[in-house]
C-alpha cells in the first residue's frame, strides 16, 4: 500500500525535501516509517526525542498503524493569499493568512453588545534575537492541521472560561520587521477572563499548533527551536523501536 510523507520545519532540509510517497506492506506503524527515513538521514533519528507524528492530520502514536492513502507528517517542535479560515458557530474565529493582519477588523467582527472588554494580544517581529540583527521571518505550516488544532485550543479555551468569543490569526510566509505575525482576540462581559483567555490562547499556539519560524539574518538563517506542549508529548510519546 502507498502513503504520503510530509516533511515540516527544520526536518524538510534534514530530509532534503517536503513530501515522499513510499510503498509500505501492510501492517506498518507510523514508527516503522520514521525509522526508515531515520536510517536514510541520521540527523533525523539524533532529533527523535523531539519529534511527534501526525496521521491524516491527528496526533498519533509511533504503534499506530497505516492505512491505504494515510498522510503522514514527522513535526519538530514548533516555535510556536486569501486566508484559510474557521468561522465557528459560536463566533469565534481561527485562520491563517499570507496579508497583514488587521487588528481593529477582527476585534470588531468579534464583539458583541454585551462584552464589556476586548483583549487584544499582538506578535511582532522584532529586529534581532540571541544578540544577531534579524533581517526577516518565514512562517510555515501544516495549514490544515494547524486550523484544526487552532479551532480545538480555541474551543476549549472558550469553555474554560467566561468569554464570549475568541479569534486567533497567524500570518504565513514572509515578515518584515515591525509586522504582525499572530493575533489573538478575546472578548468577553469582564476583562479579567478576557485577559486570562487571550494569555492562555498565545501560550497554547506557541506549544500546539503546527507553525515553524525560520530567522533570516545577514550571515545566514536558522530555523527556531521551539518546544512542544509537555501534556501532548505525554499523550503522544512511546517506543519507537
Amino acid at each position: 500500500m502507498r502513503v504520503t510523507v510530509r516533511f515540516f520545519g527544520v526536518l524538510k532540509d534534514l530530509a532534503g525535501r517536503a513530501e515522499d510517497t513510499l510503498d509500505v506492506p501492510p501492517g506498518t506503524t507510523l514508527g516503522a516509517v520514521f525509522r526508515t527515513y531515520a536510517e536514510r538521514f541520521e540527523t533525523l533519528e539524533i532529533r527523535s526525542p523531539s519529534i511527534l507524528f501526525a496521521r491524516n492530520q491527528e496526533f498519533v502514536k509511533a504503534e499506530q498503524t497505516l492505512s491505504e492513502n494515510d498522510e503522514i507528517a514527522f513535526l519538530p517542535p514548533v516555535s510556536g493569499g486569501s486566508p484559510l479560515c474557521i468561522d465557528d458557530p459560536a463566533g469565534h474565529r481561527f485562520a491563517l493568512t499570507r496579508d497583514p493582519l488587521d487588528t481593529q477588523s477582527l476585534s470588531r467582527e468579534l464583539q458583541r453588545p454585551e462584552d464589556g472588554a476586548v483583549v487584544v494580544f499582538e506578535g511582532i517581529v522584532r529586529n534581532n534575537s540571541k544578540g544577531r540583527a534579524t533581517r526577516y521571518l518565514e512562517y510555515e505550516c501544516y495549514e490544515s492541521m494547524a486550523l484544526q488544532q487552532m479551532a480545538r485550543i480555541g474551543r476549549e479555551i472558550a469553555a474554560a472560561f467566561d468569554v464570549g468569543r475568541i479569534g486567533f490569526v497567524h500570518r504565513l510566509g514572509r515578515l518584515e520587521i515591525g509586522e504582525t505575525s499572530v493575533l489573538v482576540v478575546a472578548t468577553a462581559p469582564h476583562r479579567g477572563p478576557a485577559f486570562e483567555a487571550a494569555l492562555t490562547g498565545i501560550n497554547r499556539l506557541k506549544k500546539e499548533v503546527p507553525i515553524w519560524k525560520k530567522e533570516f539574518f545577514v550571515d545566514g538563517a536558522v530555523w527556531v527551536d521551539g518546544e512542544w506542549d509537555e501534556a501532548l508529548l505525554a499523550n503522544t510519546r512511546s517506543s519507537r523501536r
